[in-house]
């Protein structure tokens, strides 16, 4: 009579290509994952005779296949209720929760600010550009709402000019995938009126961007205290 086979965990490495979720988050995203392949990434093993991925469904539907409500039970709860499940799978599994609630929270205390006039650009960069003693040229990116998805410094110069590669600009823009821009940069003499070739760089970003779809909003001059908006005053 043949002994009995012993059963063994199968792990994450031991199922079949198409079964294998850490493969196919790098093939098609992590949004790509269901809630069960996810937390068979982060258990790693399942129980001897039951894959991993089953072994996440089956605690799932004894949670109504409702994420928030596996989130509720402690590590404790965790071990006690399911077999196989250790310290390393409650403790991976309690982080990844405490990983995306404070995600949640530091995203909600940051929010992207929205610009509604000019007033809001000066007031954000003035702290970073106004009393430099040399030239720097900034680039917001914002979203189709007017909120500052991204800040760029485009160009550092001397005390009177700085160099802007429109080319390089407009490929931040659309690395960022930017609705609209707003262009900004300092004065360090302290006198905000735009010169020629501040009127020319503005016409030569506002001309790719429109190529691109991208809408130039201002581009609005700090000096010191004082300011210049092209929008504001009808140059744009």
């Amino acid at each position: 009579m043949e002994s009995e086979k012993p059963f063994v965990s199968t792990r994450i490495l031991d199922l079949s290509k198409d079964d294998m979720p850490r493969e196919k988050a790098l093939a098609h995203g992590i949004r790509a994952l269901s809630d069960a392949e996810l937390i068979a990434i982060l258990f790693g093993g399942g129980l001897p005779g039951m894959s991993v991925v089953d072994m996440a469904r089956a605690i799932l539907r004894d949670c109504d296949n409702r994420v928030d409500m596996l989130a509720r039970l402690s590590m404790n709860e965790l071990m006690s209720k399911y077999k196989g499940v250790g310290p390393a799978k409650a403790v991976s599994l309690a982080a990844a929760f405490e990983l995306g609630r404070r995600n949640r929270e530091q995203a909600d205390a940051h929010k992207d600010p929205q610009i509604r006039s000019s007033k809001d650009v000066a007031e954000m960069m003035r702290p970073l550009i106004g009393s430099l003693e040399y030239e720097e040229f900034w680039v917001l990116m914002l979203s189709r709402a007017n909120r500052v998805t991204y800040k760029r410094c485009i160009s550092q110069g001397g005390t009177a000019s700085t160099v802007v590669d429109v080319k390089l600009l407009l490929k931040r823009a659309i690395d960022c995938l930017a609705e609209g821009i707003i262009l900004v940069h300092n004065h360090p003499s302290g006198n905000p009126r735009p010169s020629g070739e501040d009127d020319s760089l503005t016409r030569r970003i506002k001309d790719g961007a429109k190529i691109l779809g991208i809408s130039v909003l201002d581009h609005i001059i700090i000096a010191r205290e004082q300011m210049f908006s092209y929008n504001d005053e009808g140059r744009l």
